[in-house]
This record gives C-alpha cells, structure tokens and sequence, in this order.
C-alpha cells in the first residue's frame, strides 16, 4: 500500500478551504451597505452622549460605506438662546467624529435656529432660521452617487407666516429636484433623505383610518414632489421625524420611517419602539432592510 503524503492532502485542504471562504465573503458587484440614524435629539443631558457614542461604536462594527442621518441631530434650537443652540451644534459635530464612515447630514425642524422665538428682533441674527445648519453642517438640500446608485436629500422643513413649521417643499428646491433627474438616468436607483415624511400611515394606526395627517407631520406638497419622480427608479424614500418604525411599498417605492436614535427623547421606549437605526443592503439594483436596537437604556431616575 503506498503512503499518503499528509503534507500535501494539508496543503491542499487549506487553499481549498481559502478558496470556499473568500468565494463565500466576497460581495456581489455594486453592492454595499449603508446606515440611516435619525432623531438623535443630542444634548449634554439624559446620558445622550453616551447613548450617541454607543449607536456610533456599533455602526463602526458594522462599518457601512456611509452614514444618512435623517435630521433633527440636536435636541431643540427652536426656542433657546443662541448660546445653547450653539453648543449642541458644536457637541454634535464632535460627537460624530468618532464615526468610521462618512456622514451625510439632513436638516429636522429642531436644527432651525429661534423660530420659536417670541423676540423679532432675533429674526435679524445671521445665523436664524436655517442659516445655523448651513453654516455648521453644510448645505440643506444636495445629491451624490454611489455605486451606480443615486441619493438626494431634500430640506422638508419651511417657516410659515406664524413662525411654526410645515412639511413642504419649496419651489427653488422643486426645480433643483428637476434639473438633478434631467440628468440621471431613468433606470438609475433613487434614494430620497427627508426628516419630515412624504407618505405615513402612523397617525392613522394610532388614532383610526380616517384621521388626516397635518403639515407637521408629513410633506404637505408630497404628490407634487412623487409625480417628479414618475418617470425614474424611486426605490426607496428614508424618513424620520415620527419616532417610529413603518415601511410602505407603493408603486415599486417603499417609504420607511427609520425609528429614532433617542427613542422617546432619552426616555426609553417610544410606542414601543425602542433606540436604534436602519442598516440597508443594496446588492446590484435592490436592497434589504434591517432596524437595530443598539441595547441603550435611559439612566435611573
């Protein structure tokens, strides 16, 4: 009988197995992941810092190749001082440093600076309204691509009259939206980033089928902003504001409200949904989704 050369049958098991596993990790082409966090409601209080810093820790594990957050990334400028508005600005961009991944921001309604403001003369302030946001995070409405995918984030937030705000959609923004499809191709995957939604059924879930929802609460201008998209490849619309979690899968878009990073401000739960953030999926022109609890736990009173 001759003798196996064990060393050999070693070898050759070993770059067999090598071979199976990089087959098995390696990742379709075009496909990624990516993060959407939103209502992080960030403050030195309730133990936020710590709660943000263990949501980034496990975004870092996960490591996408970016992060969406979908507004409201400060707990409140509305009615504060331009001091405390500046602080939490300034407590945000720090915080968010220690993310791996680059961080694409969109604008909530508690980034606008003394709208709440019963003093007008605060209406004067260079940096009132949105300016604040512009001026430390970056524009409030853009686009970029990603492996043959395109995202646009939209400003849903506008001042009205009374200086309270509404859902909608501006015409400046409209046009921009316009020109931005002029130049994509119609077969090309659309993601959409808006702190306040375009479509929920929230409201009616909590309260019956014939509740209407308010501009508050959703895009008052939602049909006009969709039928732009009539003849492009919406896939997926991210959405914050509500706190909560739902997915709506209407003419081939699926609408998902992606929870919120504080739950119910830094106070646990909120209708039941606890702390987290979306992880998607995109493999070539579709996507998965997942909502991950990062296990925080509001301090003891």
């Amino acid at each position: 009988m001759k003798k196996v050369n064990f060393n050999i049958f070693i070898l050759a098991f070993v770059i067999l197995f090598l071979s199976t596993s990089c087959i098995e990790n390696q990742k379709p082409e075009n496909s990624f992941s990516f993060v959407f966090m939103t209502d992080i409601h960030l403050q030195p209080e309730q133990n936020a810092v710590e709660g943000l810093k263990m949501a980034l820790d496990t975004i870092n594990k996960i490591n996408p190749d970016f992060v969406i957050t979908g507004g409201d990334q400060i707990m409140d400028a509305l009615n504060v001082s331009f001091g405390r508005a500046d602080s939490l600005y300034s407590l945000y961009q720090e915080v968010i440093k220690s993310c791996n991944s680059p961080v694409y921001n969109t604008m909530g309604n508690h980034e606008i600076f003394a709208m709440y403001s019963k003093n007008d003369s605060v209406r004067n302030h260079p940096e009132y309204g949105e300016k604040m946001f512009e001026n430390r995070i970056g524009e409030s409405y853009y686009s970029f691509e990603h492996k043959g995918w395109k995202f646009m984030i939209l400003n849903s937030v506008e001042e009205k009259a009374n200086h309270r705000y509404e859902g909608y959609i501006d015409s400046d923004q409209l046009n921009w939206i316009k020109t931005e499809l002029e130049k994509t191709e119609k077969e090309m995957p659309i993601v959409l980033s808006t702190h306040i939604p375009l479509i929920s059924a929230y409201k009616q879930i909590l309260n019956g089928s014939t509740v209407a929802n308010d501009s508050s609460w959703v895009i008052y201008n939602s049909k006009e902003v969709l039928e732009l998209f009539g003849q492009h490849n919406l896939k997926l619309v991210l959405q914050g504001h509500l706190h909560i979690v739902e997915d709506i899968h209407i003419n081939n878009t699926h609408f998902i409200t992606g929870g919120a990073i504080s739950a119910n401000w830094w106070n646990g739960s909120y209708h039941g949904f606890e702390e987290g953030f979306l992880k998607i999926n995109v493999i070539k022109d579709d996507f998965n989704w997942e909502f991950i609890d990062y296990k925080y736990s509001p301090p003891a009173e």
